[in-house]
């Protein structure tokens, strides 16, 4: 029986042996120009394994309803039989993925579990061949997610719980397929059906600061004194739909209090703008509306540009009447869950390469590009490596309407305890383009050059393997 790695092996030289007879042959040049532009080496992996580390959180930092206190940071490396060897980064957030696993197994438990799913897809890649990381990540996905269903005993378990343990393997084998196909730029990696859908090259693009439940007011307050224009807002607060709405309230009253007067000069309005993100809290629009309304009262309700998953993902009723932009974000695992979002009235889409997995992200971006739909890149409280991969796709798609900047959450800066240490784990942390000015990433010529250093090795995280 023949190995998907020895089929693709063959493959490759079945299709170098017939280009090579069209030179003898003397076909027509514009022949094999085409099938040289065609042929591209298919992703070979023969040994993949994984290593972690916690990072600790300078507090515990909320949404959803609940809490989180430190972040696995999660190591795949993938080698091929030519000694080629890739590192790839993901960041776990069982909280965000799926509220239920956190509920019943804890943070630590769900940490494992969710750890234990990235093991089961890296027995699954050892020894095979793909024609791409996203043929690789689409073969793997439903088995891991049954995987997934059986350990943590839940049979509703969400894809983006499955879609965040592959994160690490995804971004490996994208720069596993780089090396093999002597690929050196961001550009370059992108498939050419994916192409038109992040075309965009922002030379500017917001940084987004996150102000969660427990955000104190004198960070707040320094949010605003810093030039930061766009922040995202955490709603949904813990409790009933009237403990939550009474909270919510009161906490958008005093985040208009701190920053309602302040006019930031990069901002297109003079005032700064709200990017709200209800994790999906509000059961009902009776109830979201009355937030809204309440926003209109205090006078913050014409800076809220964008909404994020209000409503559960089992909420199938239509959202094109609510007055605001509402978009789709863990709702949306897949590309077929973002067409159904859209057409339920979701007028924009966060995206998530680092929650997602890259090659996910791309087909919702191309999707979204294909109906007109904008597109942001939200965070994950991600490490610096992993912000200049969301950045990357942030700096390459069309800015929202009314807005000349692309768009990027980064909260991990506010978050993590040690994230000076970690900003020294990137090889280009201290890259200009990686230091915002008033709320403002430059993303330079030198930028796009070097692809935001991604392409370069990462000591630190190669150190978590013996070999």
């Amino acid at each position: 029986m023949i190995s998907n790695y020895e089929s693709g092996r063959r493959g490759f030289v079945k299709k170098t042996t017939l280009l090579a007879g069209a030179l003898t042959l003397g076909l027509p040049n514009i022949m094999m120009t085409q099938n040289k532009v065609k042929l591209k080496k298919s992703l070979l992996i023969h040994k993949a394994e994984a290593a972690f580390e916690r990072e600790p959180l300078t507090h515990s930092y909320g949404f959803k309803g609940g809490y989180i206190t430190r972040l696995w940071q999660v190591a795949t490396q993938l080698q091929d039989y030519s000694g080629n060897r890739s590192i790839g980064l993901g960041i776990q957030s069982p909280l965000w993925s799926d509220l239920k696993v956190t509920s019943i197994w804890s943070e630590s438990g769900s940490n494992s579990l969710m750890y234990n799913l990235t093991c089961k897809a890296l027995q699954l890649i050892k020894d095979q061949s793909f024609d791409s990381p996203i043929q690789m990540t689409d073969t793997i996905l439903d088995d891991v997610h049954s995987y997934g269903i059986k350990i943590t005993s839940n049979p509703n378990l969400r894809k983006t719980f499955t879609l965040n343990a592959l994160v690490s393997i995804d971004n490996a084998a994208w720069l596993l397929y780089a090396k093999q196909n002597n690929i050196t730029s961001f550009d370059d990696l992108i498939p050419d059906t994916y192409k038109h859908g992040l075309s965009y090259k922002h030379r500017k693009i917001a940084s987004i600061p996150s102000v969660s439940y427990s955000t104190p007011e004198s960070e707040i307050e320094k949010l605003g004194k810093e030039g930061y224009y766009f922040l995202k807002i955490k709603i949904g607060s813990p409790g009933t739909q009237q403990e939550m709405l009474k909270k919510d309230m009161l906490r958008m009253e005093l985040i208009q209090k701190k920053l309602g007067s302040i006019s930031p000069e990069n901002s297109p309005t003079g005032k700064i703008l709200y990017y709200l993100d209800a994790n999906g809290r509000y059961e009902s629009k009776e109830t979201f509306n009355r937030f809204l309304d309440h926003c209109k009262k205090i006078g913050s309700f014409d800076q809220i540009m964008i909404v994020e998953e209000p409503f559960p993902e089992s909420f199938d009723q239509d959202v094109s009447d609510i007055d605001v932009r509402i978009a789709a974000d863990e709702s949306a695992h897949t590309d077929k869950d973002a067409l159904i979002r859209m057409e339920m009235g979701y007028s924009a889409m966060a995206l998530k390469p680092v929650a997602k997995t890259l090659s996910m992200t791309m087909k919702i971006a191309k999707l979204a590009y294909d109906r007109n739909i904008p597109c942001l890149c939200a965070d994950l409280t991600v490490n610096p490596v992993l912000v200049d991969w969301n950045k990357c796709i942030a700096a390459r798609l069309a800015p929202l309407p009314n807005l000349k900047e692309g768009l990027l959450e980064t909260n991990g800066h506010q978050n993590y305890k040690n994230w000076e240490t970690m900003v020294d784990y990137h090889p280009k942390g201290r890259a200009t383009w990686n230091k915002p000015a008033h709320g403002i990433f430059n993303t330079n010529e030198e930028f796009y050059k070097e692809s935001a250093g991604l392409f370069l090795p990462l000591p630190h995280y190669s150190s978590l393997f013996k070999n």
